[in-house]
């Protein structure tokens, strides 16, 4: 397995972990209470590489590659919300634990969301980095124009097959438009880290997979489901930082949300920062997740 930036790789460990019938690759170091980190589209465990020996030092962290990407089982199914959170449930049982503090980027918020939902009880608390609930984002898509215009990929990705292969025939170009194009702060990424997001994303089957995710949430019968359901209400402690020029998703995603949640809540927008929060501002996401996870008491702000 390669040993990614010797310079970052400070103890952390390789393994993989059985959890509902696949195995995910986890990078893992420390030793504590359970963080785990969930990544987004189209990335894998490397995106929180600045986050992990920050953490590490008060926590076990455990960061699996997600369903279908890099190292992990990439089966033709189970890329529905529903699976992915039982992914991650079965995850925290298999480390031994009974609940865990999860943190959720893009993708991996929309599981983190799901999961504080369906099951409040292995959460300690949650924390997501500019990542909509899926059903506002649902909502916002079918009623707001300008996030339509910025999901616009979301319903592209919806053509079967051509997807892939159009990224495929320019990936170095998608990798670099993706990432350092859509950064705010374009330092955050450097030609090295684009040839390791290049090289995960070349490994056989992960762009297949990783657009199920999109193709799952997106079918007609799972946008009317969600949109008919009324949201099931957060009841662990969230915290929510929010990169307020992500140019992917509106800031109008992060309001309203304390009526989702009968919890202690905190919203911190993020100025001169893009959508990927965590590689933009790392300092400033570690003290928030730091501050977050070690306080004894918590107030609605």
């Amino acid at each position: 397995m390669k040993p990614y930036t010797a310079s970052l790789d400070s103890g952390w460990r390789h393994e993989f972990i059985q959890t509902n019938n696949i195995r995910l690759h986890c990078v893992t170091q420390g030793e504590g209470e359970l963080v785990v980190l969930l990544h987004g589209f189209p990335e894998f465990w490397y995106s929180w590489r600045h986050q992990i020996p920050a953490l590490a030092r008060h926590f076990k962290v455990v960061v699996p590659d997600l369903r279908g990407y890099n190292y992990s089982d990439k089966p033709a199914d189970g890329y529905d919300l529903d699976t992915l959170s039982s992914d991650i449930q079965g995850l925290i049982a298999s480390l031994g634990y009974a609940k865990a503090h999860i943190v959720g980027h893009d993708w991996g918020g929309a599981i983190a969301w799901h999961l504080a939902q369906k099951c409040p009880q292995v959460l300690n608390r949650l924390a997501i980095l500019n990542a909509p609930h899926p059903q506002r984002l649902l909502q916002e898509m079918g009623s707001n124009l300008d996030q339509l215009r910025r999901s616009w990929y979301m319903l592209a990705f919806q053509i079967p097959g051509l997807p892939e292969w159009a990224i495929q025939q320019n990936l170095k170009d998608f990798i670099l438009n993706v990432f350092r194009g859509q950064a705010v702060r374009k330092g955050a990424f450097t030609a090295e880290d684009h040839q390791i997001y290049q090289e995960a994303l070349e490994k056989p089957g992960v762009l297949g997979a990783a657009l199920k995710y999109y193709r799952n949430l997106l079918a007609p019968q799972n946008w009317l489901q969600q949109l008919s359901n009324s949201p099931s209400i957060v009841t662990v402690p969230t915290l929510m930082l929010w990169g307020e020029e992500d140019s992917f998703l509106s800031n109008r995603l992060t309001e309203g949300m304390e009526r989702l949640i009968s919890a202690p809540f905190k919203l911190k927008l993020i100025p001169q920062c893009g959508h990927w929060i965590q590689q933009e501002v790392p300092q400033i996401v570690n003290r928030e997740l730091l501050d977050f996870f070690q306080s004894t008491s918590l107030s609605v702000v």
